[in-house]
């Protein structure tokens, strides 16, 4: 027993000591001008680190017999013993060739920094830039830092509205590859618009919380040789935050000026000019949390959570149609129902002619009249864009354990769930005046109908890393799921009338990627000057489900269909006269008589031709309904040499087995050399690919969509269908790409680093939506299609993109603070090389052919539907208790290309009066961004910030085309000015 209180009693002593070296270190950082913010303090060998505030400050946990260890971009790194000190001061020595933050992305092999990879590749540091910037997703703050990135958030666009795609150089969102800490991030369910030409499954990055993410590292190469499918345009890499021994909290709310610009010059009628400025003021209130904690174990592991709240509000920018809201049938009580009854749609016109009001009777039949005595104005019956409301909610973790002291292995694991609903707009106003879409019982007005989307998203990594001799070695199985369950409320069904709902399931679509990676890597110091070996292998499962709806949003109703009750059964009303369709019509025969129904319980007639399905989005449908499986194999080897300490070459070759469509090889050859030690030269060639997603394979729906304000329902059908077959429609097959890169770097000044590359990328077969068939054009589509029209999704043609883009960062000390500045740009261009048409069973010309196939509005789209040039200037500064941004944007020109000939009509254009193509060139635009943060105390900031400060709009719409959206959306957008305020807490 005394044995035992002995060792009892020196254990306690042991814990008493090792607790009694654990100390705080407060200390502050300087430079040889005055207090350096920004800096990183880390406690050497393990993950706990701070970074200094606006005055150098920093207080640090450590053991007494710590080491840390100080860094900053263009500093050298110092190491200082903390020897039992509570106070610590360091001073940071300038250094040129610490100029740049090492990388991850495209390369296994030894950290580089970005002017020393083979590749470009952009470092956005979200955890350091975020403060000052008025962006509050990690979409948009890309967009704001990069300008080969583009993110063009849907004003409209129903689904399309549900997610912002990303996409580089001007190339599709499903040619860009995401990574999450070096994982295959996965996509979402839905196929949706895009800006560059059809559609696509693209990363809904607004899943990704802003606060969890340390950095953000773009490569902008091809890299399918070293990642696999859907990186032909570069590769993103989101880095999550470790352990930071900190607690931040931020609350951001923000709103839209809602000011329209002066468009008194235009030819919009001042009545439309009432309509835009018929506002409530101020819109689009935003309101975000963000919070994040980290914690650092006393074996080297970490945890760290992260979470986002994010609710706004709609920003609503009506359209300007002018189309009848009601109808001369409506004003003046001349419908009927399927019997011939008469349905009383203007109650106040009966009033008025019972009373003898002649003058109020003849304003009631008018459309401004009726509006006006129903209070209503031509906003009520307006077509909404601009931003929907939405809820996000987001929570997500990452969490490294040591698998022992002595062993160099680790579990790691990270993750995050999601909510996201949104109600979107993107449906034309349902007016009283179309009458196959109106029940007044329902909506005596017309009515606006609303899609939502309701989505849960989760991510899940876990692996184990590690060494095995002398090799590092990482094994890990990633899943990603994207549910969205579809619905439309302020709807119906017109074809069951007043039995429809008015609020309906759309149905459900869901995407499930699990990949399991096992990759090796050996690092040879002594071969020449150093040589890198990487291989591994990637085996990955997809799922892609579509559920259908409810009944009522695919169904066709009967309610305007008479059955007849006896034998040769006369269509006429209680009047004695014929039963009259929806346009006024009588129903009647060749010789002008009722017609006649033959056999009781038998014959039918539709006499009102109700529109069937929900309207606006018709539902899923039995033949929707997909539930689909693939797997994917791959192998890849990767070199990486330094042949000399001047000359650095890297290869990569891979090879992938899908078991939907076959094999694909790529190959990929990098290089540098530096001329001296301050400027190199890089280049590099590959080959790549893009598999077609399970998405864009099984895919189908039913939908409708407007010509000059007339609905048309066509259906997009899968290859696989019978209806694909008819027409001769082929299967998908990859896109493959060639993609060279040359650029050089320098750092100059000892404060500027300075890149410029030059990019030419070509692509075969990529994948386009073809334009709508009817059976006139191909007759043997009548006894599938109808009256309907057909599209497909087809490997359409190729294109080739290629461009300049240039990135430079100057940093110095200007009095008693830090500036930085940054200039980045994009010079490109887009080309659409020529259309692969197959011989397709129809009757049209071969140049007829090849415009429905490939038309012109989707060319236009990838050629010129963003900008091909753009430029990002900003500036930051820092000093004492203040810090500032400055940033200005330039977008350059788009145009919109017409799909179809009609008669011109605005007069700012040429051949007005004629037959022509509404083609519109919109003008370059600049916008400029601003944020200023006061630091109130040690733990506390606020943060004044502006986006589009000026509420520059883009040019308007020509007036043949204002029927959703009235200005240009692919450069700015058309919301007009952001402001926000923030503040920051941390601890």
């Amino acid at each position: 027993m005394k044995k035992i209180l002995t060792l009892s009693f020196l254990l306690l002593c042991s814990l008493f000591v090792a607790q009694a070296q654990e100390i705080t270190i407060n200390g502050k950082v300087s430079d040889a001008q005055g207090p350096l913010p920004g800096v990183n303090v880390l406690v050497k060998g393990t993950t706990k680190g701070v970074i200094t505030d606006f005055d150098g400050l920093y207080s640090i946990t450590a053991d007494s017999d710590a080491i840390l260890v100080y860094s900053f971009i263009g500093y050298a790194k110092l190491e200082i013993p903390v020897n039992s000190k509570t106070t610590v001061n360091a001073t940071l020595v300038e250094s040129a060739q610490q100029l740049t933050e090492t990388i991850v992305v495209g390369s296994r092999g030894q950290a580089r920094t970005k002017l020393q990879t083979a590749s470009p590749v952009d470092v956005i540091s979200v955890s350091k830039q975020a403060i000052n910037m008025p962006q509050l997703d990690v979409g948009q703050l890309l967009v704001a830092s990069a300008p080969s990135f583009t993110a063009v958030r849907s004003q409209g666009g129903d689904l399309s509205a549900s997610v912002t795609p990303p996409s580089l150089r001007g190339l599709g969102p499903n040619q860009l590859l995401v990574l999450v800490n070096g994982k295959r991030r996965h996509s979402g369910a839905q196929l949706i618009s895009s800006a560059t030409g059809g559609s696509a499954n693209s990363v809904d990055m607004d899943f990704i919380s802003l606060d969890a993410i340390d950095r953000v590292e773009v490569l902008r190469d091809g890299a399918s040789a070293q990642y696999g499918s859907d990186a032909i345009a570069g590769v993103i890499n989101i880095v999550t935050r470790k352990g930071t021994d900190k607690f931040t909290a931020n609350y951001t709310a923000g709103f839209y000026t809602n000011s329209n610009p002066d468009i008194s010059d235009s030819n919009i009628s001042e009545s439309d000019q009432d309509l835009l400025n018929d506002t409530d003021g101020v819109d689009g209130i935003t309101h975000q949390l963000g919070i994040n904690y980290g914690t650092s174990f006393e074996n080297g592991g970490y945890l760290n959570v992260a979470g986002t709240y994010r609710q706004n509000e709609a920003a609503i920018r009506p359209n300007i149609s002018g189309a009848t809201p009601y109808g001369d049938s409506y004003l003046n009580n001349e419908r009927t129902d399927a019997q011939g009854n008469p349905i009383i749609t203007n109650p106040e016109l009966l009033a008025a002619q019972t009373a003898g009001d002649a003058a109020l009777a003849a304003e009631l039949q008018t459309d401004a009249g009726l509006l006006a005595a129903r209070g209503l104005t031509a906003r009520d019956i307006s077509t909404f864009a601009g931003l929907s409301p939405s809820i996000l909610g987001v929570v997500s973790y990452d969490l490294e354990i040591p698998l022992s002291e002595t062993s160099e292995s680790s579990f790691y694991s990270f993750g995050d769930f999601g909510y996201k609903s949104g109600q979107l707009f993107g449906c034309f106003f349902r007016r009283s005046a179309q009458t196959d879409r109106f029940n007044y019982d329902l909506y005596p007005n017309g009515f606006r109908p609303q899609m939502t989307n309701d989505q849960t998203n989760l991510a899940f990594t876990g692996g184990i890393k590690g060494k095995v001799g002398e090799w590092d070695f990482d094994f890990s199985n990633t899943f990603g799921t994207n549910t969205q369950r579809l619905g439309q409320f302020n709807t119906f069904n017109a074809s069951l009338q007043s039995a429809s709902p008015t609020e309906i399931d759309l149905g459900t679509h869901k995407f499930t990627q699990n990949t399991t990676n096992f990759d090796l890597s050996r690092y040879y110091p002594d071969f020449l000057s150093g040589l890198n070996i990487a291989i591994g292998g990637e085996f990955r499962i997809e799922n892609y489900i579509i559920e259908r709806g409810q009944e009522e949003s695919y169904a066709a109703g009967d309610a305007g269909v008479i059955t007849a009750t006896e034998d040769n059964q006369q269509l006429i009303g209680p009047d004695g006269f014929p039963l009259e369709g929806l346009d006024g019509s009588p129903i009647v025969d060749a010789n002008g008589d009722a017609l006649v129904l033959p056999y009781a319980g038998v014959s039918s007639y539709p006499v009102l031709q109700y529109s069937p399905n929900c309207q606006c989005f018709r539902g899923f449908a039995p033949e929707n309904e997909a539930n689909e499986f693939r797997s994917v194999t791959g192998l890849y080897l990767d070199l990486e040499l330094d042949v000399t300490d001047k000359w650095f070459v890297s290869g990569a070759l891979r090879t992938e087995q899908y078991s939907d469509f076959g094999g694909v090889f790529t190959g990929k050859f990098a290089t540098r050399y530096s001329i001296t030690d301050n400027l190199s030269v890089r280049g590099s060639i590959s080959n790549g690919f893009r598999a077609p997603s399970l998405q864009e394979l099984n895919y189908s729906h039913t939908f409708t969509f407007f010509v000059d304000l007339e609905p048309f329902d066509g259906t997009l059908y899968p290859n696989s269908s019978q209806v694909a077959k008819t027409i001769g429609i082929q299967q998908l097959q990859e896109e493959r790409s060639t993609n060279i890169g040359l650029g050089i770097t320098a750092k100059l000044f000892n404060k500027l680093d300075l890149s410029i590359d030059a990019f030419q990328i070509d692509i075969k077969d990529r994948l386009f939506s073809t334009g709508n068939f009817s059976a006139d054009d191909a007759p043997a589509l009548e006894p599938l299609i109808g009256a309907g029209l057909a599209s497909f999704r087809i490997n359409g043609g190729d294109i080739s993109t290629k461009g300049i883009e240039i990135v430079a960062n100057y940093s110095e000390r200007v009095g008693e603070g830090m500036l930085n500045l940054n200039v980045s740009g994009l010079l490109s261009d887009r080309t659409f090389e020529g259309a692969n048409v197959p011989d397709l069973n129809t009757v049209l010309t071969d140049q007829e052919l090849e415009d429905l196939y490939i038309d012109r509005a989707v060319i236009g789209a990838y050629e010129q539907g963003v900008p091909n040039t753009q430029f990002i200037a900003s500036a930051t500064y820092s000093i004492g208790k203040w810090s500032g941004m400055l940033r200005g944007n330039y977008f350059g020109e788009i145009a919109r290309i017409d799909d179809g000939i009609g008669t011109l009509t605005d007069a700012n254009f040429p051949n007005v009066g004629e037959q022509g193509y509404s083609d519109q060139t919109f003008s370059a635009q600049v916008t400029s961004d601003l944020g200023i943060t006061y630091k109130a105390s040690e733990n506390l900031a606020f943060t004044l910030t502006g986006q589009n400060i000026f509420n520059n709009y883009p040019d308007l719409y020509r007036s043949e085309e204002r029927g959703f959206y009235l200005y240009g959306n692919a450069q700015q957008g058309s919301l007009g000015a952001f402001y926000s305020v923030r503040a920051t807490l941390s601890f």
